[in-house]
């Protein structure tokens, strides 16, 4: 019993110890603080320095271009049948003629008042008016056009002096820019939309013969906006608005496509100083490349121009190109494509020299190539050029007009192909392709060629 008493007497008196001695002390609280959370790219350098976010503030390159982008009326005539009964409802009725207006946008790119619009927004008219931002309303000239690219000059008649869009460099333009549209989209004049560059070098129809080179963007851009403005940040011109993507209703539905304004730019400056469009040839044909192409090519590459032919006239062929070489590079321009390729040859003109890089047997070459104009004219539904020395020569003539391809039904018909020589037309002996554009095409009533078997043949046309 004693023993018992005596542990319990201990363990009661080490129970008051430890409780004398925990109050003295504070428990010792965990030191945690939460992470931030950081998503970094793996590829990604913390810049020495910061960067300053890009201005979104649009007012100033608003405010320059805005009073230089017109409202374009076209005023013209539309045939179309009028049904004078119940008849001529099946039978077709009478053509008449019935008034057209037209509208559109341009951009004033001359101090006095030159004027770069589309050539769909000209295009049949026997009047052109302009409005400008100010409500004032001028008469307007046709000067030129080039339907391929879509792409007209226009001068305000008079000698008043206009607010004007400077041109920027479209081939330095990025995708992810931002962008400005301006335009007069279903008559609301002076309409400024916001976005960026989605993609550059774009060809809406690889199957049409238009060599189209678009600069993508999501500014919205509806019917009326074609041929206004896209600008930079700066004010700057760097595309003509041309067509939209739409769901057939002819609505902006995300998309919109400019002209870049080197090519609008070289054109424009062309027809001033030519007349007419100066087109400048590298000489080669072929197709862009992609997986499906590739592995029907049996090569591996699948971005660049594949060279399936050349002309042997022309600069490509003289600087040493040949079938089955991939370009891939122009100049400082990447060629991925078949528009990246034509885009940038629509900024050059015949006579400039370019340098090409090229792929064959899997190794890169470069040479420089001197531009040409084409050599082909077209002419009574026949495609013609000069003949060569060699080819001349093998037809016993110093000189003449090679046909390369003939659409006149009337004329292959009669057995006329490609290779003949076109001696004369009305009796005028040709010699060379600028024989056939001084004669009228409207008054064709005697052809005479030369076959590939060296046989004459001679046809009258009533």
């Amino acid at each position: 019993m004693k023993s018992i008493l005596k542990y319990t007497a201990v363990a009661f008196g080490a129970a008051l110890i430890a409780l004398w001695v925990f109050g003295q002390t504070q428990p010792i609280q965990p030191s945690y603080q939460q992470p931030t959370a950081q998503v970094v790219n793996t590829n990604f350098t913390t810049p020495a320095v910061p960067i300053r976010a890009l201005s979104t503030d649009f007012t100033s390159a608003a405010e320059k271009t805005i009073d230089a982008v017109v409202h374009i009326t076209n005023k013209g005539m539309s045939k179309s049948r009028q049904p004078s009964s119940i008849w001529d409802y099946f039978y077709g009725g009478t053509q008449r003629e019935y008034p057209l207006i037209g509208m559109g946008s341009g951009v004033i790119v001359s101090e006095n008042g030159y004027i770069i619009t589309n050539n769909h927004v000209i295009e049949g008219a026997s009047e052109l008016q302009v409005t400008t931002n100010n409500n004032k309303v001028y008469e307007a000239e046709l000067i030129g056009s080039d339907e391929n690219a879509d792409i007209a000059v226009l001068k305000i008649k008079g000698a008043q002096s206009f607010p004007y869009v400077r041109f920027a460099n479209s081939d330095i333009t990025r995708v992810g820019e931002w962008v400005l549209a301006v335009g007069n989209p279903f008559n609301l004049n002076s309409t400024v939309t916001a976005g960026i560059i989605s993609a550059k070098s774009r060809d809406l129809n690889d199957y049409d013969r238009k060599n189209q080179s678009f600069i993508q963007t999501d500014a919205a851009v509806n019917s009326g906006n074609s041929g206004g403005a896209l600008v930079n940040l700066h004010g700057d011109l760097i595309g003509i608005n041309t067509a939209i993507s739409s769901n057939g209703m002819g609505t902006f539905i995300g998309y919109s496509f400019a002209v870049p304004s080197n090519i609008a730019r070289k054109i424009y400056e062309d027809i001033l100083e030519y007349g007419n469009v100066q087109k400048a040839l590298l000489g080669v044909s072929g197709s862009g490349l992609n997986a499906r192409i590739a592995e029907e090519l049996g090569i591996e590459e699948t971005e660049g121009f594949y060279v399936a032919g050349v002309d042997a006239s022309m600069g490509a062929a003289l600087a040493g190109i040949r079938e089955t070489d991939v370009i891939i590079r122009v100049d400082k321009a990447e060629i991925n494509s078949f528009a990246d390729l034509t885009g940038y040859l629509g900024s050059k003109r015949p006579g400039e020299t370019v340098s090409v890089r090229f792929l064959r047997d899997g190794k890169e070459q470069v040479v420089s190539v001197k531009l040409m104009r084409t050599p082909y004219v077209n002419y009574y539904g026949m495609r013609l050029r000069n003949l060569t020395k060699e080819e001349a020569k093998e037809f016993g003539l110093k000189k003449g007009v090679k046909v390369a391809a003939v659409e006149n039904r009337r004329l292959y018909n009669r057995g006329v192909s490609d290779g003949d020589v076109l001696l004369s037309i009305n009796g005028n002996e040709l010699k060379n392709v600028d024989d056939v554009d001084a004669l009228d095409e409207d008054y064709i009533y005697e052809v005479e060629f030369l076959n590939k078997d060296k046989e004459k043949m001679r046809f009258i046309f009533e």
